[in-house]
């Protein structure tokens, strides 16, 4: 072990404690990110001790965070970023303005000397783009309004991180120096400079980007292109380093000029792996920078600097969530979301003792509380999903009352989604007259105010599938979305309706296997007969007449529903299901080349025909 390099060793630590802590973080409901945090714990100065330099990982790891910013930055195109200009800079601003001057006056009447209140109350304003990002994208959020209004106050936050830091000199005991020192820094030149490199990206991005990609793709090497797309990263990030600006903010604005280029999806393909692993990385590195030594020294105060912030932060958040009318279910994880403290509080903190605004414990407590935020915060969040939103759901669910009328309908269909509103809309028009049931009440209500005769109730429920008439329908039509549901449906009909003939909707090839398992015939794929048709779209768009288009779409029907039937019996033996698909997958091939043969010699065979009927 003495001739392994460190880096060999670190890695190993790093993979090992992720993939570990992960799944079995996720397997727990509490998500990946706590995976992480966990993991970072274990490995840290304070848990087993194996990885003990935890600053260097942690500015390396910040780099995942640049990847990220960037990856949104390629879904946001500049218009639509021009459009979110009020909720960035008003709720924003509101939102880190709010929160300092609450936490600053809160601080100063317990006592805490007016500087260091207003510099930790600043620093601990701001929220953990990381954190907030990561968990929006697991839960789709984005698209959303909460998801907008929290990236908006997001970006602003990484736009504020600037000022502050500029304040930190001014206000630090060395303030005559810091004067000094300035007074040789021209305050024009440094917003020149700043200026200079926003506009060369800007321009950069418009005129040199695009060619030089283009470029870049002629040369048909994936690895290449990969490179350059993390040297453009690399580049931005390093350049408004050099000015003093956000990392983060660069590469978010590199990601912006690249939105409407047509190698938008390319780029996100080649950065999604490294932003994946070094956002994990950041993860651990904040676990594994929490202090528990400051910690066990003074439990009682890290307690209430942790709970006294994320409480006035949330109170605060709330407020602006209310006014910007957020949906009220929405508001709780837009709080969640914010209410954590976030990675530029770190540097935010050590700039500031530094500065010699503070003593370096001050800092230290200051950065252990942040990172435990970050800890709870996650865990809070499950806690919302378990405890909290259910109560908001089942608030603003509608109360119905459950079928109760005897029903005689010949067609009885169990689920009213997309596919359930088909079936039933075809056999009314034919003159079918149908009994339909649906679990979900929202989706009850808004059926009727269509004018849709839909009853409410669970057909996984024998009382009930007697009462919607089961004993007297001809027909069954099992439409739910949920596989267990439809299986159960499946085997109370045949249990106590043996006459009742069932056609079914498989969602994918398992749940096809296990309905022809309980004798279900009629099984329908709900993609199957879309997707042919589209195949059949795009043969037509090469080149192919329609008739040949739909000849080749049904000679593969054809074949697959075969083929399926032949793997049916095979389907838990996985070397045998194999081996029938290689051999069907071959039959196909062979036979469809035979038939472009026999289309390509017809072809030929027309010209011929026409010539000596002209000469005839």
């Amino acid at each position: 072990m003495d001739h392994t390099p460190a880096w060999l060793i670190n890695s190993f630590i790093y993979l090992s404690a992720a993939v570990f802590a992960v799944p079995l973080s996720k397997a727990l409901g509490l998500g990946a990110i706590i995976g992480y945090l966990a993991a970072g714990m274990a490995i840290g100065p304070w848990g087993l001790g194996l990885v003990t330099n935890v600053q260097d990982i942690l500015h390396f790891a910040e780099f995942g965070v640049v990847l990220m910013l960037f990856l949104v930055g390629l879904e946001l195109e500049p218009r639509r970023l021009w459009n979110m200009r009020r909720p960035i800079f008003g709720w924003g601003g509101l939102q880190v303005l709010g929160c300092a001057a609450v936490l600053t006056t809160v601080a100063m009447l317990a006592g805490i000397e007016w500087r260091i209140a207003l510099v930790a109350a600043l620093g601990l304003a701001l929220s953990s783009t990381a954190i907030a990002l990561q968990i929006m994208t697991d839960r789709n959020m984005l698209p959303t309004t909460s998801g907008q209004a929290t990236f908006s106050i997001l970006l602003f936050q990484d736009v504020a991180a600037i000022p502050i830091l500029a304040l930190l000199p001014l206000l630090g005991a060395g303030m005559a120096g810091a004067v000094a020192a300035q007074a040789d820094t021209s305050p024009w030149l440094e917003f020149a400079r700043i200026v200079l490199v926003i506009a060369g990206i800007v321009l950069g991005g418009r005129l040199l980007l695009r060619p030089l990609f283009r470029w870049i793709a002629r040369s048909r090497t994936p690895e290449i292109f990969t490179a350059a797309s993390l040297l453009l990263v690399v580049g931005i990030a390093a350049l408004m380093q050099l000015v003093g600006l956000s990392m983060a903010l660069g590469a978010f604005l590199a990601g912006v000029l690249l939105a409407e280029s047509e190698y938008r999806r390319e780029l996100e393909t080649d950065i999604e792996p490294f932003k994946g692993l070094l956002l994990g990385l950041f993860f651990i590195a904040v676990g594994m920078s929490i202090d528990f030594g400051v910690l066990i020294a003074a439990p009682g105060t890290m307690a209430l600097i942790v709970l006294g912030f994320l409480l006035i932060k949330a109170m605060v958040i709330y407020g602006v969530g209310s006014a910007m009318k957020l949906p009220l279910q929405d508001r709780a994880v837009f709080t969640l979301l914010l209410a954590q403290g976030g990675e530029f509080a770190f540097v935010v903190f050590q700039a500031a003792a530094g500065a010699k605004v503070f003593p370096p414990e001050t800092a230290s407590l200051l950065i252990g509380a942040v990172a435990l935020s970050m800890l709870l915060s996650p865990l809070l969040l499950v806690a919302v999903d378990k405890w909290l939103l259910p109560r908001f759901a089942s608030r603003k669910r509608v109360t119905l009352e459950e079928i109760s009328e005897q029903q005689e309908a010949p067609v009885l269909i169990a689920g009213f989604g997309r596919y359930g509103q088909i079936v039933t809309r075809m056999m009314l028009a034919e003159g079918f007259a149908c009994t339909v049931l649906d679990h979900d009440s929202e989706m009850v209500e808004v059926a009727r105010s269509f004018g849709n005769q839909v009853f409410y109730g669970d057909a996984t429920r024998l009382d009930l599938l007697r009462t919607a008439g089961a004993a007297q329908a001809r027909v069954l039509v099992v439409a739910v979305d949920d596989v267990e549901q439809s299986l159960k449906i499946v085997d109370l009909a045949h249990s106590h309706f043996p006459n009742l003939q069932i056609v079914a909707r498989a969602r994918d090839v398992t749940h096809w296997n296990k309905l022809r398992d309980r004798n279900v015939m009629l099984v329908q794929r709900e993609l199957f007969e879309s997707s042919l048709r589209s195949a059949r779209s795009v043969l037509e768009l090469l080149g192919h007449s329609p008739l040949d288009a739909d000849t080749s779409a049904r000679r593969f029907r054809k074949h697959n529903l075969e083929l399926f039937e032949k793997m049916h019996p095979h389907y838990q033996d996985r070397a045998k299901l194999i081996a029938v698909v290689k051999e069907g997958r071959q039959q196909l091939e062979e036979q469809m080349a035979q038939e472009r043969m026999e289309r390509a010699q017809r072809k030929a065979e027309r010209p011929a025909q026409t010539a000596d009927e002209s000469q005839a």
